[in-house]
């Protein structure tokens, strides 16, 4: 692997257990995937600068290996840590930007041998399955990231196209149409006309034909109608239903005047 010598040979003196050896080359691994090195410890120091190389006492302690990175573009930014448990390393891996975590649990014997820790032709074993797991199980995938970027800017393009009369649940209404009923503000005032016949509302279950909307004749029921109603029967401004036909003499015959072939009833 292009760069591991280069950067074992720098870190070599400082290696003492079989763990350093497994983080300097997980150290690498993230290096190669586009990251750079700003230094130990959880918090950013003054005058950090970023590198390739594993910066002053990064294996101080041999059971905890705390380290940051950040991307060769600068929007990401990771959080490393290495825990020692018995004969295994815990490698940890934070996205500080959004929280998002990983892990890798790897036996040290596996891939480190612990009797050539100080040369590099020997004390690194199956590299290629470390790098892979390195690469599929614990550094953040680019897949993933750019679905989210993909995802982020489909929610903020629909956002900025949603308009409020695009509505599943509405009925889609045509330029100008009107509803059905007179007030488009009160479409639930049907009735209104029976509940308060007096309201001025046209329609209604009281029949007055003075006031069912249609010219009116002047006829005027407190004059009387000769031969049925006398004068002054009816009285002023009262309401009246016609009794018989409005004007003695019509046009035409009249149907009750006949009757029905052969159909005898008293009451025609």
């Amino acid at each position: 692997m292009a760069g591991l010598e280069v950067l074992f040979a720098c870190v070599s003196g400082a290696v003492a257990r079989p763990q350093d050896a497994a983080v300097c080359f997980v150290h690498w691994e993230i290096i190669r995937n586009g990251y750079k090195c700003l230094g130990t410890g959880d918090e950013p120091r003054p005058g950090e600068k970023t590198s390739e190389l594993l910066p002053p006492g990064w294996n101080a302690s041999g059971e905890l290996y705390t380290l940051r990175y950040r991307s060769n573009d600068g929007k990401t930014n990771l959080l490393f840590k290495a825990v020692t448990v018995d004969s295994t390393l815990i490698f940890n891996l934070m996205d500080t930007i959004t929280e998002q975590v990983s892990d890798l649990t790897v036996n040290v014997s596996d891939y480190i041998d612990s009797e050539h820790l100080r040369e590099f032709e020997s004390v690194f074993r199956n590299t290629d399955d470390l790098a892979q797991k390195v690469k599929s199980n614990l550094l953040p995938s680019p897949k993933v990231e750019s679905c989210k970027k993909t995802e982020k800017k489909s929610k903020r393009d629909t956002a900025a196209v949603t308009r409020p009369d695009i509505d599943p649940l509405r009925i889609p209404q045509r330029p100008g149409r009107q509803p059905d009923w007179s007030d488009p503000m009160a479409p639930f005032a049907a009735g209104g006309a029976d509940l308060d016949p007096f309201g001025g509302r046209s329609g209604g279950m009281i029949v007055d034909p003075l006031r069912a909307g249609f010219p009116r004749s002047g006829f005027d029921p407190s004059a009387g109608i000769p031969g049925s109603i006398p004068p002054g029967a009816v009285p002023p401004g009262a309401r009246f239903d016609p009794v018989g036909p409005m004007g003695r003499y019509r046009p035409g015959p009249d149907p009750d005047h006949l009757r029905p072939p052969e159909y005898d009833d008293m009451f025609m």
